[in-house]
């Protein structure tokens, strides 16, 4: 389902929509859809810092900041962003990360038509973002809103688009040539390749206009980091992998058929289940058996177009659906059952989104405008938008991490 326009547009898109168009909306709009075509020397950066007095202008606290990632072309950048008392956004930097972002064809709101190319790990406070263009992955080591870059090193595999962190350990989802995933250990702020760990997915290798629905679109640990779980989107499964006591994963995965639907980007709920953001607009939740098949628990529709981004905050999950221009909300409960919390409008193409520490404001990039919105969070999940800023040259940007 693409991205329509006009409201008649819409109309009409949603009447005709069929489980693969779902899928394009997440990340194209009409116009790519229409003249899908394959896309240099990247121009000098000047990487910024703030000042202390400007940093301490914007944070309200510890836990008052928010990454996003440009993914641009031509050099792609870290921005960093402090929130205020009032729930508002203060620029606090922007940080080269020495490497491309990239571009699959056909996507537009989302160039890498994924969730997490950006990734946060606590425990050694270090920031992992996927350079899709070139090839590679960066590492900075965090200290309230400053960055400073400590490795670029190649992701083992072509167009990195996720990662994920557990415990020492971090695999890179490379969504290109068929997709694969290469573990790697975390020693402070530097990623080591774990030998062995490489294992291809066996996905569609077309480049055609359509490429970026059949790209794999994300990696992620399961809370005990065990198992390694991969959404292939319009592939049309879930991938689940075992993961040893040294980051290796087991040789091949079990592959969960989910045709018709088009697993995007999923979280763990609070009992461990696995709650997935379906392209063909539902919010799904399974159960994540030992022998790593995974059982439906509940599905919701969404009532919207491209369910494709989710983030949890405690028992409620936010879904960002890129071709309604809205939010939906869902309490899950113990036993996995879905209950609709509310809709919030967005602007234009929401994408990836990330909740704060506390669980008290929810953060959504616009990928259509390269926006970055704020949202305070009541007590009842509801949302209140409090701020809407333009990141710098970041239309079809992905990544978002508030540390």
């Amino acid at each position: 389902m693409f991205r329509p326009t006009s409201k008649p547009a819409r109309a009409a898109a949603k009447a005709a929509a069929v489980s693969l168009s779902a899928v394009t909306a997440c990340a194209a709009t009409p116009a790519a859809l229409a003249s899908a075509a394959p896309d240099g020397a990247r121009p000098a950066v000047q990487q910024r810092a703030p000042g202390d007095q400007e940093a301490a202008r914007g944070t309200d606290g510890p836990h008052d900041v928010v990454f996003v990632q440009t993914s641009a072309e031509d050099g792609n950048m870290i921005v960093a962003y402090t929130r205020t008392a009032e729930g508002t956004l203060v620029e606090a930097g922007s940080y080269a990360t020495r490497g491309d972002g990239g571009r699959l064809n056909g996507s537009e709101v989302d160039h890498q038509a994924s969730q997490g190319s950006l990734a946060y790990d606590p425990d050694e406070g270090i920031l992992i973002a996927a350079n899709s263009g070139s090839g590679t992955v960066s590492v900075f080591e965090v200290d309230g809103p400053r960055l400073t870059l400590r490795q670029v090193t190649p992701s083992g595999g072509g167009f990195p688009a996720s990662i994920t962190v557990h415990d020492g350990i971090a695999y890179v989802l490379n969504a290109g040539t068929g997709g694969s995933v290469q573990g790697f250990t975390i020693d402070g702020p530097r990623l080591e390749p774990i030998a062995g760990s490489r294992r291809e997915l066996g996905l569609s290798t077309d480049r055609g206009p359509l490429q970026y629905v059949k790209t794999p679109g994300q990696v992620g640990f399961t809370d005990d980091g065990s198992r390694l779980v991969v959404t292939t989107k319009a592939n049309g499964s879930m991938q689940v992998f075992d993961v040893d006591d040294d980051g290796l994963l087991s040789a091949e995965p079990v592959t969960n058929d989910q045709a018709p639907g088009i697993p995007f980007s999923f979280v763990t709920d609070e009992g461990g289940r696995i709650v997935v953001a379906d392209a063909s607009n539902k919010v799904n939740t399974f159960t994540l058996w030992k022998d790593n098949t995974l059982k439906p628990a509940d599905s919701a529709d969404t009532g919207e177009m491209a369910t494709c981004w989710i983030a949890r905050d405690g028992s409620t999950v936010y879904v960002s659906n890129a071709g309604s221009d809205s939010l939906s909300a869902f309490e899950v409960d113990e036993a996995g059952r879905l209950t609709p919390a509310g809709r919030t409008p967005t602007g234009a193409g929401p994408t990836d989104l990330a909740v704060s520490p506390a669980g008290d404001y929810l953060y959504v990039q616009t990928g259509e405008t390269g926006g970055l919105e704020t949202y305070r969070i009541g007590p009842d999940g509801g949302l209140t938008r409090t701020d809407a800023v333009t990141v710098p040259n970041a239309v079809g940007g992905e990544g978002i991490v508030a540390p």
